[in-house]
């Protein structure tokens, strides 16, 4: 079997997003909410349903458990056209789970589960990726048993002919540690600002992002509502302001961005045309709740691009 024009290794859960009044107080207070919406998470998840949404074959590494919530992350993916080949389930461990309290600013608990017990098992043999034109990485602190073995799988991949990217996430122990050699197996980084600070440790965005640049990688930015910025080796930067949109649910819009700029790298696009893609699509997934429902289609994103696709 051919592998897909794109593979994508991570996490799959799903997401709870409560919206309203989601600060808690102990004490047995109840609140309540304005919603409570259970939908398709995980960094690469949503990236991979991006991708497919937009017309490019697209499959996914990663593990789930064997419950209800795996049960229905596999449905999810399936329907939304994702290669379901490297889905797995995990014998011991259940589905990982995320709570977001969305009021304006989100907040995230994750249960790992499946996720924190991810290893190097996981990950095909590069002989299986022949064709494929790229690789994408998440979640990297959320699976701490496979990431330090995915260095020498994606070095491996790109000697093959694969372009390959990471996308790190948050680190929720603040120490960045697991970052940097994964990056240098990569051509594209796809951090947010907090993520390309923690990385680099310089709290200047622009100077962080240019000096991680010249090591010899694309770093695209994702900015949130002030749009993208790229940065090469060479030293250019390219800049993109954000789509104005009616926001419900910033969740997995940096992923969907993502999902923009691999499918404009894969088609072979200008880091301009990649870019702009990226913010288009990023934003317009933030309208509705979780972080696939709005993701656009090909038709959807070159309307919004004013046709340019």
């Amino acid at each position: 079997m051919l592998a897909p024009d794109v593979v994508v290794v991570g996490d799959a859960n799903p997401d709870l997003v409560l919206t309203g009044d989601v600060v808690p107080r102990f004490g047995q207070a109840e609140q309540l909410l304005d919603g409570a919406d259970l939908v398709l998470g995980g960094s690469a998840a949503i990236a991979a349903c991006g991708l497919a949404r937009l017309g490019i074959a697209t499959a996914l590494v990663a593990y789930v458990g064997d419950d209800a919530f795996g049960r229905s992350v596999r449905d999810a993916l399936g329907d939304r056209g994702v290669d379901l080949r490297w889905l797995r389930t995990h014998d011991r461990a259940p589905t990982g789970l995320s709570v977001i309290l969305a009021e304006g600013e989100r907040a995230i608990l994750t249960h790992p589960g499946a996720i924190g017990a991810t290893g190097p098992d996981l990950l095909p043999d590069p002989d299986e990726l022949a064709g494929a034109a790229h690789v994408h990485s998440a979640s990297l602190y959320l699976t701490p048993l496979l990431a330090p073995a995915l260095p020498a799988w994606l070095a491996t991949v790109r000697a093959g002919g694969a372009t390959t990217s990471v996308d790190t996430n948050f680190d929720p122990t603040g120490t960045w540690t697991l970052a940097r050699a994964v990056i240098e197996s990569c051509d594209v980084v796809l951090p947010n600002a907090v993520e390309l600070r923690g990385i680099t440790g310089d709290a200047d965005v622009a100077r962080a992002g240019r000096a991680l640049a010249a090591e010899g990688r694309i770093v695209a930015l994702k900015n949130g509502a002030e749009g993208g910025v790229v940065w090469t080796p060479d030293g250019e930067t390219v800049s993109e302001p954000g789509l104005r949109v009616e926001v419900v649910d910033t969740t997995g819009a940096g992923d969907t961005f993502d999902a923009g700029f691999i499918a404009g790298l894969v088609g072979g696009e200008t880091l301009r045309q990649c870019l702009r893609r990226a913010v288009v699509a990023g934003s317009l997934s933030t309208r509705a709740a979780g972080g696939t429902a709005a993701q656009p289609d090909a038709a959807a994103l070159a309307e919004a691009l004013g046709g340019d696709a």
